[in-house]
């Protein structure tokens, strides 16, 4: 019982424990996302697909954008589906299975053109991973092969392979290699260009960081059906791509 004279007594409950691996996180649409636990790192198992930053402003959805070009001029976050996907597993919606794509603006919080106050993309408590912090999830992925921080183009020989769900379910074939065994279960979401069209589908995964590259771009990292390297990419921040979301 609270000793409280004289005034009300106020009680805060402990907040729920949250074990990375057990326990789930959800986003502001009610969206749960699994958790796997890599190195020190505590990630979230599948794609985002939430429609709101985490204060409850809306990210636009631009899919049917007009004329398409136009997704690429907007300078503020956007998301978008991928029209015309196919292959999309049996009972499944694109979003329900790859997430939205997203534009860099969005992974960054802009959401009103010129904005320097940022908002969160992610649940409270997580954030959009830096450059350097997907290094540090390809070196926990491959403990014995030197990762290189600055590298552009392949940063791990075989990290892929390690990174990737497994099978063709959700990649196209051969997806040969692929053994998930960090549990990151990547999806290939494919992406949409700054012309507003949709490639890859089924056979490319593209994952925002939240770091900037030049003026027009940012670094991210890439996966294919074919290879079992990763890639560290800059791209430009126009491009709609997958993202992931790091605990805090």
């Amino acid at each position: 019982m609270e000793n409280c004279p004289g005034v009300p007594c106020i009680v805060t409950p402990p907040a729920p424990s949250f074990t990375c691996g057990t326990s789930t996180v959800s986003d502001i649409d009610g969206n749960a996302y699994a958790t796997v636990l890599i190195g020190t790192q505590c990630w979230t198992v599948t794609n985002l697909k939430v429609t709101k930053y985490d204060d409850g402003t809306a990210i636009p959805d631009q899919t049917s954008i007009s004329p398409s070009s136009n997704w690429g001029t907007l300078q503020t976050g956007a998301r978008t589906d991928y029209t015309g996907a196919t292959g999309i597993p049996s009972g499944q919606t694109y979003v329900s299975t790859y997430g939205y794509l997203y534009n860099w603006y969005a992974v960054k919080g802009i959401a009103t053109a010129g904005s320097t106050t940022y908002k969160n993309i992610c649940p409270t408590g997580w954030h959009v991973p830096t450059d350097g912090e997907w290094t540090s999830l390809i070196q926990f992925t491959v403990p014995t092969e030197t990762v290189s921080a600055t590298a552009t183009g392949i940063q791990s020989s075989n990290a892929g392979d390690k990174l990737k769900s497994q099978g063709t379910a959700y990649w196209n074939r051969p997806n040969t290699g692929a053994t998930n065994e960090s549990g990151f279960s990547a999806l290939p979401g494919g992406y949409r260009d700054t012309g507003g069209s949709f490639s890859s589908i089924r056979n490319y995964a593209f994952f925002w960081s939240a770091t900037v590259y030049v003026t027009s771009d940012a670094w991210g990292r890439s996966l294919y059906d074919v290879f079992g390297f990763v890639t560290r990419d800059n791209g430009s921040r126009s491009v709609g791509a997958s993202v992931r979301c790091l605990r805090d």
